[in-house]
């Protein structure tokens, strides 16, 4: 009895510490910095990269937005990589304007594979680029993204997410998860980190690296989380991450619970993979660099699975100890809801004060706010599940809102 309330408590003590770091980091969204200076003036050469399987709905939509880019279209190409279509996607992206690869390797099907076959070629080829921009293909950009990501570069820096905003946030309450879910991250974790200094991480889709830092290794991922993967790569190697607010780019997200189970249940088995294969590396990292931000980095990965397994036991502690009889009921229902309220309610207030702070419109939005706890609570129930059954099968999420720029903006 006397080891299982000693454990109870010093998972309380984690928990608490782990969150009143988070709360303390994500405050320093609200502090707002000089831009960075310019450390050249300097127009680069981008390659915009489209890993597209089977996206003849949506990929043109991306082709036409990059194309009216408010940057020198000499400075650009766009590559669509038809990977292991059976469609004419790889017709319709090079009818857009798009330069188009084909690529089949049924035993290799996700986006780090295709990333590393197609950039693996440009090396070879010592192509004449600066950079490369990734997205995928179900995406449309904001006409000034390419600009956005010069300026970044010409300020020093080498790999940048963009602000991924969402084409259908109202169209479900699973969709609408999604929204208030990236939007919270932007503003309360990339921004939070990027204002003093820590390294945000990869969001998927709409970022930026340069391609000297890949020459060497080519795009070396293996988990189903290759932007994650990527991003903690960087972190232990003591290279930060930037951040770019102002280069949008525009994501479909899925409106069936069905499919989102699917989406959400690949990117815990990732993060299982990452947390697996790189939480050493990190600990390694912190001890040999001694920087906040390789520590930062650590407590990512910590706080995924890691916390939630904290979570878990920590709840169960508090059943074992009621059940043998050293705690009374309304003791354990106070506990208890220290764990409910936070989990289940405290999402529609950050959804509300994101949006107000994001400028994001609050009214058709409103009603989905109540939904949000249901969206974050069933993230639980594919956590749990995937630390017991983890199927590492890519499996494809159909686009099919086709939707212009003009559209949105």
């Amino acid at each position: 009895m006397e080891y299982i309330y000693l454990l109870r408590q010093a998972l309380v003590y984690i928990t608490v510490v782990f969150w009143i770091y988070e709360f303390t980091i994500s405050l320093c969204s609200l502090i707002k910095f000089k831009e960075k200076p310019l450390i050249k003036n300097k127009k680069h050469k981008f390659m915009a990269i489209i890993p597209a399987h089977n996206e003849a709905a949506v990929v043109a939509n991306l082709v036409e937005s990059l194309k009216n880019q408010n940057y020198d279209k000499d400075l650009y190409d766009i590559y669509v990589i038809a990977d292991n279509c059976t469609d004419n996607t790889a017709q319709i992206a090079k009818e857009a304007g798009a330069i188009v690869y084909k690529r089949f390797d049924e035993a290799h099907k996700t986006k780090g594979y295709a990333l590393n076959w197609f950039l693996q070629q440009k090396i070879e080829e010592n192509a004449d680029y600066d950079a490369f921009l990734v997205f995928d293909a179900d995406n449309i950009v904001d006409k000034n993204f390419i600009s956005v990501m010069n300026k970044k570069l010409c300020q020093g820096e080498t790999v940048v997410q963009g602000y991924k905003d969402i084409k259908n946030p109202t169209e479900s309450w699973i969709s609408a998860g999604y929204a208030f879910f990236y939007w919270t991250m932007h503003r309360f974790y990339h921004l939070a980190r990027y204002n003093i200094g820590l390294s945000p991480l990869l969001n998927g889709t709409g970022f930026m690296v340069k391609f000297d830092l890949i020459k060497d290794t080519g795009w070396d991922t293996k988990t189903l989380t290759e932007d994650i993967e990527f991003s903690l790569k960087q972190i232990i190697k003591g290279q930060k991450l930037g951040w770019a607010t102002d280069a949008i780019v525009y994501d479909e997200q899925p409106e069936k619970f069905k499919v989102s189970w699917k989406q959400r249940s690949r990117w815990t088995v990732g993060h299982i993979q990452c947390t697996k294969n790189y939480t050493l590396d990190l600990a390694k990292a912190v001890k040999e660099n001694k920087t906040i931000m390789n520590f930062d980095g650590l407590l990512y990965i910590i706080g995924s699975i890691p916390m939630f397994v904290v979570s878990m036991v920590l709840v169960l502690s508090n059943f074992a100890i009621y059940l043998l009889d050293s705690m009374s009921t309304a003791e354990l229902i106070i506990n208890l809801l220290k764990f409910v309220v936070p989990t289940f309610l405290f999402p529609i207030f950050t959804a509300l004060l994101t949006m107000y702070l994001e400028k994001k419109p609050i009214k058709p939005m409103l009603k989905w706010t109540l939904y949000y706890p249901l969206f974050m609570g069933s993230w639980l129930l594919i956590n749990f599940k995937c630390l017991f059954k983890q199927d590492t099968t890519w499996e494809k999420i159909d686009h099919v809102r086709s939707v212009k720029i003009k559209e949105i903006v």
